[in-house]
């Protein structure tokens, strides 16, 4: 039978807007993939997911209306097992092929192959292809278990007794292939061909569907429902630009919001809407989170991103005259708007300073005591990097931002958007007349937040954020509160990651054992806090490699550098660079190897071994060479090292080579002597001291 394309919606009441694009994409690639898995479909077959505020659809092409039948191999037993002596079925074989559904007719037909121990008996079949209304059952069954639906609820269908569960009460079911119905049942409804456009706005109700591909089209006319999630994402936009042209402005840039009002019209329609200029007084990032938030609007910005006083609706309805839809949305943001500006009128009436008491108040973790005692702790830690970079003004500004850095949690703004705290700390600060590097701080304090996130944006603010988060990971691995699995309720690894970018891009001449060991002393008068200063080094190390790697350099690379545990962070490109260049030189692969045979050898004596040389006991004119080579060598890669250059370092170790291979072709380190083994031991300390500085090239080896 010919191929058709099908067509599956399923209708319902108004989706969770922030999950319907997730929805729209499982649904389909889970019913697409069950039908390819049983059959009914080809891989090559298109699959297209429509998901609007209440729909979930999905259209594939080429669904055979019965799968083809499949050759089944089942492995029964031994010959010798299933046949007697006469060659006749035995009752365990005759036993096993009723299970199958075959009798002792096929036993002559049975299939024997040896697997290399004795010969087996196999029953070939074929097994009959589904049928598309079969096949489409469970492929719907499956696609709705897959959809990931936080949390469903329980709804009564029509018949007053039974109950079903879903994310939404469904009402309809379409099932078409080609111009046919599938017959299917589910949710306690029965599939048919008709559907529901708008509910305001569709010209014809019920939307009858002749054939699967005439879906989205009639819809679309019939219907007033733009059935894609894509294309009616990208008609939003297409009005957004083309209003915000004419409002003579841009829309704010925020792909989550505009996913969340794709989720929530079904034929857009977007609106100009303005407020009064005195909201404009209020903190820019106060008024365009209560737009955004509360009502889904797009706040306008000018050429410059300053806030203007419009804003654009995305509308679900198109009426002649907007103007009452227009008006009634300025009217429905006003309150908002004026919460906001009461908010950060009252929040001046009283200093940051003055709020800080009111921190000892607020718990901060059962064990860590409250916010105003982690404040200290932060204030103490910034205090003290801010002197190891220098001092003076850097330090009394770090420490006077670390202090006010949380009391705007205690504001009336922040109590209300939680995202805004850090923002509005720095709006206060300023109003308190404080330095603006201080009142930067207070709010980039907080910073990167997220992968990509801008870094603080200067010492003051670095020194802080740095402080705050290395408070955070020693005081929650001190408590033991260490990230297990995908479990991480304190960001740690987020924090981790910050701390490092910190070290790194700003390269900070800051050594990270003893920013750990800063930090531990912060805790000293904590009961029940025990440093864990190795293990948050592991933890941290492990994320830096790991980031290290997402940015393209090579595992290999990655643990060369790494393994060595560099403690200023800001050497580690310059080291990774210069690993890459050395790994690029002839010479490399064969002193990586060496370098890692060499290892293996002080790692099998009992003894540390020092790297000293008795030159006295040089006998071998290859190890003499192999010292004479290193009194050349190593003071050029020490003096390059010493001064950054790490690439002149390890390339500097390129005339090592010949000596070393003539070394390990001519000298028996584990001489008889014990003298004489423990000077070679020496040489080979030597050797791998020289070798080591700036990476493991041990890890080169592969």
């Amino acid at each position: 039978m010919t191929a058709k394309n099908l067509l599956v919606e399923l209708f319902v009441e108004e989706l969770p807007p922030k999950a319907l694009k997730k929805l729209g994409e499982v649904f389909a690639a889970s019913l697409a993939a069950s039908l390819k898995n049983s059959g009914l479909a080809t891989d090559a077959a298109a699959v297209t997911a429509y998901a609007s505020p209440r729909r979930l659809a999905a259209h594939v092409t080429d669904v055979a209306a019965v799968a083809a039948d499949k050759p089944v191999v089942q492995k029964l037993m031994p010959v010798a097992v299933g046949l007697d002596a006469a060659g006749n079925a035995t009752p365990a074989l005759l036993k096993k092929l009723a299970a199958l559904g075959a009798d002792a007719s096929c036993v002559a037909s049975l299939r024997r192959e040896n697997d290399g121990k004795a010969d087996i008996l196999f029953y070939d079949s074929l097994a009959k292809g589904a049928t598309l209304a079969e096949g489409l059952q469970k492929a719907l069954e499956a696609a709705l278990a897959a959809l990931p639906i936080p949390k469903v609820m329980s709804y009564q269908l029509q018949d007053g007794w039974s109950s079903v569960n879903f994310v939404r009460p469904a009402h309809g079911l379409v099932a078409l292939h080609g111009d046919d119905v599938v017959p299917l049942a589910i949710l306690g409804l029965n599939s048919g061909r008709e559907t529901h456009g708008h509910r305001f706005e569709a010209a014809i109700d019920p939307v009858v569907l002749a054939n699967a591909d005439e879906y989205a089209g009639k819809l679309a006319t019939y219907g007033a429902v733009i059935a894609s999630f894509a294309e009616r994402r990208a008609e939003i936009v297409r009005q957004l630009e083309a209003a915000a042209a004419l409002a003579g402005g841009k829309p704010i840039d925020d792909d989550a919001l505009l996913d969340e009002v794709t989720a929530l019209v079904e034929r857009p329609n977007v609106l100009i809407g303005q407020f009064e200029e005195e909201f404009l007084a209020v903190p820019q990032e106060c008024l365009i989170l209560t737009m955004k938030a509360n009502q889904k609007y797009f706040p306008l910005l000018d050429a410059a991103g300053k806030l203007t006083n419009k804003f654009l609706v995305v509308s679900n309805i198109s009426p002649e005259d907007a103007s009452a839809v227009i008006g009634g949305n300025e009217r429905v943001v006003r309150p908002r708007l004026a919460d906001a500006k009461f908010f950060f009128d009252q929040d001046r009436k009283k200093s940051l300073e003055s709020r800080v008491a009111g921190l000892g108040k607020v718990v901060y973790h059962n064990k860590l005591g409250t916010q105003g005692e982690r404040v200290q702790r932060v204030a103490a830690i910034a205090r003290a990097i801010a002197d190891h970079l220098g001092g003076g003004e850097l330090a009394h500004h770090a420490e006077q931002a670390a202090v006010l850095a949380k009391a705007d949690l205690l504001t009336d703004m922040v109590g209300e958007f939680p995202e805004l705290q850090g923002i509005m700390g720095r709006y206060y600060a300023l109003h308190d007349g404080l330095a603006a590097d201080v009142a930067d701080a207070i709010e980039d304090h907080y910073k990167p937040r997220f992968a990509g996130d801008s870094l603080p944006r200067g010492q003051v603010g670095t020194v802080v954020a740095l402080a705050d988060k290395l408070e955070t990971l020693v005081g929650m691995f001190g408590i033991g509160q260490i990230p297990t699995g995908d479990r991480d309720p304190f960001a740690l690894r987020r924090h981790a990651l910050g701390a490092i970018r910190m070290l790194s891009e700003g390269n900070l001449d800051l050594p990270l054992n003893s920013l750990l060991g800063v930090a531990a002393r912060a805790f000293s008068s904590v009961e029940g806090f025990k440093s864990a200063d190795a293990a948050l080094a592991d933890f941290i190390y492990d994320r830096l490699a790991g980031s290290l790697r997402e940015q393209g350099y090579t595992a290999q690379e990655v643990d060369a550098v790494v393994s060595q545990r560099p403690q200023r962070l800001g050497d580690i490109p310059k080291r990774l660079a210069a690993v890459r260049a050395f790994s690029a030189l002839p010479e490399a692969a064969a002193l990586a190897a060496a370098n890692k045979r060499v290892g293996n050898i002080l790692k099998k004596v009992e003894n540390a071994v020092e790297a000293t040389v008795d030159n006295a006991l040089l006998q071998e004119a290859a190890e003499i060479a192999l010292h004479d080579a290193l009194v050349e060598v190593v003071p050029q890669a020490d003096a390059a090292f010493v001064t950054g250059d790490y690439s002149e370092s390890l390339q500097a170790l390129a005339a090592l080579r010949a000596p070393v291979d003539a070394f390990f072709d001519g000298v028996m380190v584990n001489a008889d002597d014990p003298a004489l083994r423990a000077n070679r031991l020496g040489l080979l300390a030597k050797l791998h001291a020289a070798m080591n500085k700036v990476a493991d090239l041990s890890k080169l080896s592969a």
